[in-house]
């Protein structure tokens, strides 16, 4: 059916309900005509016109939300709409509604998330200086807001129907601040596990509360409900449906919990309950007189902690905000027509309104923050931050739109209003605050320089619980004493998926029903149980340790690994492998992504770093007594800063009562030496480079065998080899009595002594040796800690980039000072 004269006004639409799905164009039908081809049309447009903005946008860090809006604007009235062929035939009024029932469901699902992914005892621990900091950046704006709407009215003609309900829609809108989108923006600026980033995230939950309750009664105002009675009972309709969903709906959704076991996964009838259970919530509360969203995000608050929590996130979040959210944005920017802010007057006062909402914000903010004696730097990028606008203020938008007390011009002005003062807010922030130079610089970042007496805090990073024995008995053997306390913080790394924002947790300790305060900790219980009850083991000794979950993307997880590192103040950071031992011996793949992390966190780590290759570690845990552990350990010394970190690695575990240690040196033959080394300009830099490297090899290793001299654990043996050949040959002679070989990784370092053998390196990151001892096919049985000293992020740059432009040095230097014999007996096993 044809579009009525004056729709585009508001007119009536009329169209044939029967026109659902097209019989195909061999019958002359035009798809575009029927209501389902149509709207798949749409979905695919919308979908792909987001997802190119998103990757035009991606280089200026701007959140998805901009991208999202700017693709509705687009494709509306502002851009594309002005052609009437386009809008009649790819948007007519007619598909409007559809469009619009679709994404008020994604959006009520959305917020049903919300509500499963908030936890409440969070809110109940923030603090007073974020309900003063979310407080003093509201109470400005606001004013703006109301005090604006009599400009922006007057401009449009004076045809708003409520003129206060018009204030005060615009009012919550200027002063709200966007949860997720502000979440999604401290992550990408790795904020989110600073201070500051702890505060706005704090900050923003007190605001949105706030912001709901305020959106409440700008409903009832813009409904008219001018009887004190019918407001009252919509009031007491709405905490009555509160309260049966705590008190009635809640024990019931527990009991279907507890009808599932532990190692089973959630019943699916129990899942599409709860998904109806949205759907009859958002229509119980818009018949009592509320918004539908209201139910949706009630509901969500009521699902318990825990698989249920998990299952139904991991169901629903890619499907709801990778397609259903996009929708609504998109919804949001078809009904913006920029062309409706006319005459530089309006333009000016849109340029003056996003002006002033910021600086009322910040100005709020850093009085609040000055009172809390937070220096003014912070202050303002904490202010800039909670001007951040997203889902929140597209609600309050659209609501006050559809209940007519913002007319189009309003609405159009706040839709750009809110584009620019989240655009602007990313490159603000990074150019003032740079959270990176802020870090107290701490001397102590490898294990060689610091003293056997002091403190070691080690970071042990794990992805799984197939990683937590090994490190375990790792920890356990590196000797942790009175003197030499060790502190181990437990990061256990969980891949972002489909999240609004990385997450950082801290665990705190459990009750005595087993329960957790939250559903990432139900992911990791089992792994941070192991590890508490190995630090409150009597027999563990002097060690302490705290867990901590990060959520975040691989491609951005080594960010937070080293800021916890540098944060903690770490020594020797653990990560694991990206290749898991398979029954038959085999390596497999665990996830690709883990190995680009791996080489990241080696390249931008602010301290040592060793990569674990588990294949088991036999000895002790941490329930274990010190007297039983038993590992025999090797550490391959090839010269160089990463063979010495490793060798003091090993020396420590030496000092444990349960470890024996065989600390083999590979040094070139004479007739190694003398060959011919085709050098260039920077042989001489290279070779006295060598020489001073050398000196601090023999410095160590004398130290070294001094100290363990009359030490019957401690064996040290001197292999002459020619080449990387001989070198195999040496390291294939120990046998399987051995569980653990120590090696450094070697980067930056040129030796005939593993000459070849990086030419046929399946994982450049581990070095030749470690690449070697982590094949599938060579010592199976044998675990391999991959070890690389902290030289400082200029020299670290360097050594990650490998050894292939590294010059050699020239043939008389070899010859002088590739072999020094040791005193004493050199030894060949």
């Amino acid at each position: 059916m044809e579009e009525v004269e004056g729709a585009t006004d508001g007119g009536m639409v009329c169209y044939s309900p029967t026109m659902i799905t097209a019989n195909g164009v061999w019958e002359g039908n035009n798809p575009l005509d029927f209501t389902l081809p149509l709207f798949i049309m749409q979905l695919t447009m919308i979908v792909v016109m987001t997802r190119l903005i998103v990757y035009i946008l991606k280089p200026f860090r701007q959140p998805r939300v901009i991208a999202e809006i700017l693709g509705g604007v687009l494709l509306g009235p502002s851009v594309l709409g002005q052609s009437e062929s386009f809008a009649r035939t790819l948007f007519p009024m007619r598909s409007i509604m559809i469009l619009e029932t679709m994404a008020n469901v994604g959006l009520l699902y959305f917020l049903f998330l919300i509500g499963v992914g908030m936890d409440i005892d969070v809110i109940r621990r923030i603090g007073k200086k974020a309900v003063s900091v979310a407080v003093g950046g509201m109470v400005l704006p606001f004013i703006v807001g109301i005090g604006f709407t009599l400009f922006l009215n007057a401009a449009s003609g004076g045809d708003t129907n409520n003129i206060g309900a018009g204030s005060l829609f615009l009012g919550i809108s200027l002063s709200v601040t966007a949860f997720p989108v502000l979440a999604r923006i401290l992550t990408e600026l790795k904020l989110i596990n600073t201070d500051l980033g702890k505060i706005a995230m704090s900050s923003a939950i007190i605001n949105d509360i706030f912001a709901w309750i305020a959106l409440a009664l700008a409903i009832a105002m813009a409904e008219g409900k001018r009887e004190t009675m019918a407001s009252l009972w919509v009031v007491l309709a709405f905490l009555a449906f509160i309260l049966v969903s705590i008190f009635i709906v809640r024990p019931a959704i527990l009991w279907m919990i507890r009808q599932t076991p532990e190692e089973e996964t959630v019943n699916d009838f129990y899942i599409c309950l709860i998904l109806t259970g949205v759907m009859v919530s958002g229509f119980i509360t818009k018949a009592i007189g509320t918004h539908s969203i209201f139910g949706a995000f009630v509901f969500g608050l009521i699902i318990p902690n825990g698989p249920l929590g998990v299952a139904l996130i991991e169901k629903l979040e890619d499907f709801v905000t990778g397609l259903l959210l996009p929708l609504y944005f998109a919804t949001t920017g078809l009904q913006t027509n920029v062309w409706k802010i006319v005459g530089f007057g309006n333009w000016m006062g849109l340029i003056l309104l996003v002006f002033l909402a910021t600086l009322g914000k910040v100005i709020g903010t850093l009085l609040v923050t000055t009172m809390y004696q937070i220096s003014t730097r912070e202050g303002i990028s904490l202010g800039l931050l909670m001007n951040t606008k997203g889902l929140m203020e597209l609600i309050i938008l659209n609501v006050g739109k559809n209940q007519k007390v913002l007319n189009d011009t309003m609405f159009a002005t706040m839709i750009v209003a809110a584009l620019m003062a989240t655009g602007i807010i990313t490159p603000i922030v990074t150019a003032i605050y740079r959270p990176a130079k802020m870090f107290i610089p701490y001397k102590r970042r490898t294990l060689q320089k610091s003293r056997h007496e002091g403190e070691l805090h080690v970071l042990a990073c794990v992805h799984s619980a197939r990683n937590v024995p090994t490190i375990i008995n790792l920890l356990e053997a590196t000797n942790p004493t009175k003197k030499s306390p060790m502190y181990v913080y437990v990061l256990h790394l969980v891949e972002l998926t489909g999240r609004a924002s990385a997450m950082l947790i801290a665990h705190n300790a459990r009750s005595s029903d087993g329960s957790t305060t939250n559903r990432t900790h139900a992911q990791s219980e089992n792994i941070m149980g192991a590890f508490e009850s190995y630090g409150n083991s009597g027999d563990s000794g002097y060690i302490s340790v705290e867990p901590l979950t990060v959520i975040s993307p691989y491609s951005t997880m080594h960010e937070d690994i080293c800021h916890v590192a540098e944060e903690k103040r770490a020594m020797f950071v653990i990560i694991p492998f990206h290749k898991q031992q398979t029954v038959d011996g085999a390596m497999e793949v665990i996830h690709p992504a883990i190995r680009t992390m791996n080489t990241n966190v080696l390249a931008n780590a602010p301290c040592s770093v060793g990569i674990l290759v588990d294949r088991g570690l036999n000895g002790g845990s941490g329930s274990s007594t010190r007297a039983a552990t038993v590992h025999n350990v090797v550490v391959l010394f090839f010269g160089g800063p990463d063979d010495r970190e490793a060798l003091a690695y090993g020396w420590r575990m030496s000092e444990h009562a349960g470890v024996s240690l065989v600390v083999m040196r590979f040094v070139a033959m004479d007739s190694v030496a003398d060959q011919e080394w085709v050098g260039g300009e920077g042989d001489s830099k290279a070779g006295m480079a060598i020489m001073v490297d050398e000196d601090l090899d023999e410095e160590c290793l004398n130290e070294f065998r001094m100290k363990t001299a009359n030490d019957g654990s401690v064996m040290y043996v001197e292999k002459m080899v020619r080449n990387g050949e001989e070198t195999v040959g040496a390291i294939k002679s120990f046998d399987s009595a051995h569980d653990l070989f120590i090696v450094g990784r070697g980067q930056g370092m040129v030796s005939p002594l593993t000459a070849g053998l990086t030419e046929w390196s399946d994982c450049p990151e581990l070095g030749a040796i470690g690449d070697l001892l982590a094949s599938s096919d060579f010592l199976a049985s044998v675990s391999v800690l991959v070890v690389q000293q902290y030289v400082g992020v200029g020299q670290q740059n360097d050594q990650a980039m490998g050894p292939v432009d590294s010059p050699r040095p020239s043939n008389a230097h070899f010859r002088n000072k590739v072999h020094r014999p040791q005193q004493g007996i050199l030894f060949s096993p």
